[in-house]
């Protein structure tokens, strides 16, 4: 077991045996002093805040608002780790989703759901709290190095009920065992705000260029199934979450697969950047983010905001 796996298994075992507040005001004073440190992450964090917010916003603002962020990104840390520890009650409870009747009726009828999800908020409690509400629930994960690290988030993220597949190395392609998951009537959550292939679907967002995974339109396109967009952030008592949707998902009478599909995720950047602009200071996004930045470079390469603190 190398540093990196311990310092993971340590957050899970003590942040868990501590009382919440004591963890917490710990998380928070770590936050600041990243804040006040500074440093790449906390850099490309107030960067990607800059394009959210746009160049009217004075400096000072901008400074608070990242300070704010890296709190957001610290408490999610703080709620993964102690996820585990919850009863069931307490994870019902602790996070709250608007649009649940719509999930709640595509899983009634069978014909499952796709969401897209921003790197804000607490992923984590939104698919903790799915399971919870007793609906099957299956998501991707890209496969982290070392590979002990990585078995480790798996055996978290199912632990809470959620069906883990990895991005790629699996008995099968992820993308077939998800249209099998979603005909079979489950809720398929994907984070949609970053492209880690460098394969993505080429979108406007913010004024500027990205690239986002073509994966939640595709399942859309292929299965029927709806297709929502969440909004994320942070309440003071709960994580909690919004969706937007169904998107209206084009026919083939559009054009070829690949046109709809860049339609489709251009919907799909439309939709995320509304919620980030009502939440900033909850969007995790702490890595390069448009195309003009990963052009120019930092020299870095921090771990996505998904798998691990930057």
């Amino acid at each position: 077991m190398n540093l990196t796996e311990l310092g993971y298994v340590a957050g899970w075992r003590v942040v868990r045996a501590l009382p919440r507040p004591l963890v917490a005001a710990a998380f928070r004073a770590g936050a600041d002093r990243a804040h006040r440190r500074g440093g790449g992450g906390t850099d490309r964090l107030r960067a990607n805040l800059r394009r959210v917010v746009g160049p009217e916003l004075p400096d000072a603002e901008l400074n608070d608002l990242v300070k704010r962020g890296l709190r957001s990104y610290a408490r999610y840390w703080m709620e993964a780790f102690r996820l585990p520890s919850l009863s069931r009650t307490q994870i019902l409870s602790g996070f709250r989703l608007d649009g649940a009747e719509l999930l709640a009726a595509d899983v009634a009828a069978g014909r499952g759901a796709v969401v897209a999800l921003p790197h804000s908020g607490n992923w984590d409690a939104a698919g903790a709290w799915v399971a919870a509400t007793g609906w099957p629930i299956t998501t991707v994960m890209e496969r982290l190095k070392p590979e002990g690290v990585y078995e480790r988030f798996i055996a978290f993220r199912e632990s809470l009920g959620m069906e883990i597949l990895p991005t790629h190395g699996g008995p099968r392609p992820a993308f077939e065992v998800l249209l099998d998951r979603v005909r079979a009537g489950a809720v398929v959550p994907l984070l949609a705000d970053r492209d880690l292939s460098a394969r993505g679907v080429e979108v406007d967002f913010f004024g500027g260029k990205t690239r986002m995974p073509a994966g939640p339109a595709l399942l859309a396109l292929h299965t029927g199934a709806p297709l929502y967009v969440a909004s994320m952030w942070y309440e003071p008592d709960a994580a909690c979450a919004s969706l937007a949707g169904p998107l209206p998902v084009p026919g083939p009478e559009v054009g070829p697969l690949d046109q709809r599909v860049r339609s489709l995720t251009q919907l799909i950047a439309d939709g995320l950047s509304a919620g980030i602009a009502r939440h900033p200071e909850d969007w995790h996004m702490l890595q390069r983010m448009w195309l003009d930045q990963r052009a120019a470079g930092d020299g870095t390469a921090p771990p996505s905001s998904a798998s691990g603190p930057a």
